[in-house]
């Protein structure tokens, strides 16, 4: 199915930097909780991620990610999700997350 390009407009995507990283035992999936740091323009966002199986909690922390930000929030079990990190899913449902191949300033929009 084809997007039109004001659909595509309507998806606001951003660099963010992730700020903190913790297990999330309650996910049905293995995930984490992720916060992190879009600018002063938009803020701090919480979301969870399920990317245990590429990541440690420790190759996560300052590190650039690309995430939709205008999505609704989504009550993930007592967990609420308020942007969704973006990612390629690997055939073996491994996530590989989507990064800036530079340091750039948080909030910057994808385009």
């Amino acid at each position: 199915m084809e997007l039109t390009w004001t659909e595509f407009e309507r998806v606001e995507m951003r660099v963010g930097t992730i700020l903190e990283i913790n297990d999330f035992p309650e996910a049905r999936k293995p995930a984490y909780q992720l916060t992190i740091d879009f600018g002063t323009k938009i803020g701090i966002r919480k979301t969870s991620a399920q990317i245990t199986k590429r990541y440690q909690k420790e190759d996560l922390l300052n590190r650039q990610i690309v995430a939709v930000i205008n999505f609704p929030k989504k009550q993930i079990g007592k967990f609420m999700s308020e942007c969704l990190v973006l990612g390629a899913v690997g055939e073996e449902g491994d996530v590989i997350l989507l990064a800036p191949d530079f340091k750039i300033e948080n909030g910057l929009q994808i385009g």
